[in-house]
């Protein structure tokens, strides 16, 4: 079809095939007008081709700038003076990503044990919004980019930890089957061992689709022991696995009242609310009945409180305020007689970490004696139990665990049940900041004491959730 006018005119200006490279020179073209010069396509120096798949200069713009569209392989380009997303990326700065450097950035030396510097702020962490109130917090949240790759909620912030997720592995069919004629538990072990948990959750259902059979009751026919738990536990997300193991506490005779403490002072908001979510679901129960049913008195109101999931987890601390929450703290306890247990309580599971560990530092320079030596003093039974565990997990959380895998193999027996739980729950987190505090607490690895306490598959399995010596 032919228009009025069309084709121009001699000395107009033709289209030529596949478009008009800008000349040297830039653009707009200079005085010698279109067609291009010989030696035009490709452009001289200077010009800019376009990549396949590029967009066009839009018309009358500029070529597009280095950086721009289209997008580089891996998601954005990085800005000037910046980094480019490493694998599996964190948010952008500005979505709740880290802080530029200068710009709060981590605790310099001299701070409080695993807090800020006196005025200074935290950083924010994957998943978190600026520090608000009124936002949720970080601790397994969506990252607020869209464009960035979504994350376990049990990722550790500086991957320290022991088992990483397999190369190149997707949502596929697990490498080994499990039938009356027999089961390669090497197989299980090298396949559940170099997988992390987002790898690991997936084969439930692919191997259902693939044999027509429901691996976990495969599993449970064919393995025994402790060795059968551990298979088990790690087949299960991070709060589903906490929430069994929180039923397991529980229900029955006598109550682990250890294992309660450990799960709700160490976990996240987004985690704990995500248990309350999974236990009612699972066992038509909320997860606070549950724990007023089996429990009383201040160690009861202490659980309810970490049950909640509603801790502040804001970054900044305000120094002048945990002078304030020392002073409450000393008044309810060491300089009062008998002990204010709900100053206590409303403190330790209201107060953000870092801001706790500024408090628990004023609280050693006021009264020159750790918190926790004060609470022992103060009070008895689970309560001074839970409490103390609180301070020491929010003090250190690697030395805490380090400490309970301690208990749990020392002396005659082993602890199996606190020992799975820790290895599996703690290997996508801080099991190699945990490996250096064992070695540091008591003088030998965390892989020899296990090796030492522990044989056959189980142990095979356990060293590689503890992921190397030390």
């Amino acid at each position: 079809m032919s228009y009025p006018g069309y084709p121009p005119q001699s000395g107009g200006y033709p289209p030529q095939g596949g478009g008009y490279p800008p000349q040297p020179g830039a653009y707009p073209p200079q005085a010698g007008g279109y067609p291009p010069q010989a030696g035009g396509y490709p452009p001289g120096p200077g010009g800019y081709p376009q990549q396949p798949g590029g967009y066009p200069p839009p018309a009358g713009g500029y070529p597009p700038a280095a950086g721009g569209y289209p997008p580089q392989a891996g998601g954005y380009p990085a800005q000037g003076g910046g980094f480019p997303p490493q694998a599996g990326g964190y948010p952008q700065p500005g979505a709740g990503g880290y802080p530029q450097p200068g710009a709060g950035g981590y605790p310099q030396p001299g701070g409080y044990p695993g807090g800020p510097t006196p005025g200074q702020p935290m950083p924010n962490y994957p998943g978190a919004p600026a520090t608000n109130p009124s936002m949720p917090a970080y601790g397994g949240g969506v990252p607020s980019n869209p464009q960035a790759p979504a994350m376990s909620v049990r990722i550790s912030l500086h991957n320290r930890s022991s088992l990483k997720q397999f190369p190149g592995c997707t949502d596929e069919t697990p490498g080994v089957t499990v039938s009356s004629k027999g089961t390669d538990e090497n197989a299980i072990i090298e396949l559940l061992g170099n997988r992390s948990n987002r790898q690991r959750v997936p084969m439930v259902a692919a191997y259902k689709t693939t044999y027509g059979k429901d691996l976990i009751r495969d599993l449970k026919s064919e393995l025994t022991g402790n060795f059968e738990n551990l298979v088990l536990a790690m087949m299960m997300s991070p709060s589903h696995f906490d929430a069994s193991e929180l039923r397991e506490a529980i229900k029955g005779a006598g109550t682990d009242e250890a294992c309660l403490i450990e799960i709700l002072s160490s976990r996240s908001n987004a985690e704990i609310q995500e248990i309350n979510r999974i236990y009612k679901a699972e066992y038509g129960k909320k997860l606070e009945d549950a724990i007023i049913s089996d429990t009383s008195g201040h160690f009861r109101r202490l659980l309810v409180s970490l049950s909640q999931g509603n801790r502040d987890e804001r970054e900044t601390v305000d120094i002048s305020l945990a002078k304030q929450d020392a002073q409450k703290l000393y008044a309810a306890g060491e300089n009062k007689v008998g002990t204010d247990e709900s100053q206590f309580n409303a403190i330790l599971c209201a107060r953000s970490k870092p801001h706790l560990r500024a408090v628990f530092h004023e609280y050693q320079q006021m009264c020159g004696k750790e918190i926790e030596k004060s609470i022992c003093r103060e009070m008895s039974g689970h309560l001074e139990d839970g409490m103390v565990a609180v301070v020491k997990c929010i003090k250190n959380t690697p030395a805490y665990f380090a400490e309970r895998l301690h208990k749990a193999m020392k002396g005659a027996g082993t602890k199996d049940r606190t020992l799975i739980r820790i290895m599996v729950s703690r290997s996508e987190v801080d099991m190699l900041d945990i490996r250096q505090e064992y070695l540091k607490a008591y003088g030998k690895s965390l892989y020899t004491d296990i090796s030492g306490d522990t044989s056959g598959d189980y142990k095979k399995l356990l060293v590689k959730l503890c992921g190397g010596s030390d």
